[in-house]
């Protein structure tokens, strides 16, 4: 068992994400004894395994008590924004608003991509993977609703690039679709209520108790960039209030990222 838990660990920061058909990650998720020796030896190293059912990954993290550890040894904090300027951060924050959120509630309905309505009987079944319930997004789409607010063409393309490259995103001719690391690194309980309520609750038609935060490009920002905070790919808390942050300031578990640009 100890030598399948450091397989596991290793195989875990050389790939940054492994599938849960995985043999050893299915182990891990279902043998306590087993996922408690991998818990121990990562928390040792200021680490912890992450996985949650909508997501067909699991990934490593940072635990809180390690981050300022890791994060803050130099004059600025090191944030886990992977180099994406404040655009950038709000890029990744609608697609995941697109992608993640219409997805989850198919999967919570247990109705597939291609189904148009749910089966009475489908609550039985079990929950379908996050492969047979996601649907992409329209690159000309998302570049026509939002491309005026975040950076415009160029910007959005040099985003979706870097987004693509660290795993949040996959691209497939137009079609923008999930990676391995979009469902798993975003803090849903605390962005779920503050988008469909606060920034983003123009697109899904919900009266928000405050006026929607615009979500504004790099360019007519202050030069700081917001973080997205790491629990590996890692946190901090996004301000409270929409109108004045336009990006939502996501929360995110930072990846490893060994071996990864």
């Amino acid at each position: 068992m100890t030598e399948d838990a450091q397989i596991l660990i290793a195989r875990l920061l050389a790939h940054q994400t492994l599938r849960r058909e995985d043999k050893l990650v299915k182990r891990a998720l279902s043998d306590e004894i087993f996922r408690t020796e991998i818990d121990t030896r990562l928390k040792a190293c200021g680490m912890k395994f992450v996985d949650n059912v909508y997501a067909d990954y699991v990934t490593l993290a940072l635990t809180r008590d390690s981050e300022s550890k890791v994060f803050g040894t130099k004059e600025t904090w090191q944030n886990n924004n992977f180099g994406l300027a404040r655009d950038g951060v709000a890029l990744l924050v609608v697609l995941w608003s697109l992608i993640i959120l219409p997805k989850r509630e198919r999967q919570e309905a247990h109705q597939l991509a291609e189904e148009d309505q749910n089966d009475m009987f489908g609550k039985d079944k079990p929950m379908p993977r996050a492969e047979d319930t996601s649907i992409g997004i329209s690159y000309r789409a998302l570049l026509a609703d939002f491309g005026e607010k975040l950076g415009k063409k160029t910007r959005m393309d040099m985003n979706l690039g870097q987004l693509a490259r660290v795993g949040f995103i996959e691209r497939k001719a137009d079609l923008i679709l999930e990676g391995p690391l979009l469902d798993l690194l975003m803090d849903t309980d605390t962005l779920k209520d503050r988008i469909i309520n606060g920034a983003l609750s123009d697109i899904f038609q919900i009266p928000a108790p405050r006026t929607p935060a615009i979500i504004t490009p790099a360019a007519d920002t202050e030069a700081e960039t917001n973080e997205i905070s790491a629990e590996v790919p890692a946190d901090a808390d996004a301000d409270a209030d929409a109108e004045a942050n336009a990006n939502t300031n996501a929360n995110v578990d930072l990846n490893t990222h060994t071996g990864k640009e």
